[in-house]
């Protein structure tokens, strides 16, 4: 039985329906950010590697891709290996959105937590930290525990 009742999710999903909104009035969606943030966490990344980890169509990334270069917020280079593709790379406006996105979340945190008092907030802080380390951990180590009951209650 699930006591949280996905309430971490919920007030996640609220948070990123907040975020998403905010970013669409400075003229980033939510497609063109995960493309953004997929190659500030690989630069020099190809359009054909985009395509594979976000899964996507191949026209699609190609008109994002572009619509994000017009934007400012990547930048692509002649591939040294290969003359016939690009290597894409962030450009500095798209660190300072990761810095816009990361702020708009912290507000809205910040707000949240505003019902709270002293106490409560750092409680409820500390034991936060406790989940997140627990979470932290089995994601680097391939979510067995996870893994293993969700096979034992199928």
């Amino acid at each position: 039985m699930d006591i949280s009742e996905r309430k971490i999710t919920k007030i996640a999903r609220e948070v990123g329906k907040f975020t998403a909104r905010t970013m669409k009035a400075e003229g980033v969606g939510t497609a063109e950010f995960d493309l953004i943030h997929l190659v500030r966490k690989n630069p020099g990344i190809t359009q054909s590697e985009i395509c594979s980890l976000l899964g996507a169509d191949k026209g699609a990334v190609a008109k994002q891709t572009a619509n994000l270069e017009a934007k400012g917020y990547l930048r692509r280079e002649i591939n040294p290996a290969d003359g016939r593709s690009r290597l894409i790379y962030p450009t500095e406006l798209s660190q300072s959105l990761k810095n816009s996105k990361a702020h708009i979340e912290a507000l809205f945190y910040e707000w949240l937590l505003s019902s709270l008092d002293e106490a409560e907030r750092r409680e409820f802080s500390e034991l936060l930290d406790i989940l997140y380390r627990k979470c932290k951990e089995e994601s680097k180590s391939g979510f067995p525990n996870i893994t293993k009951i969700i096979n034992e209650r199928n």
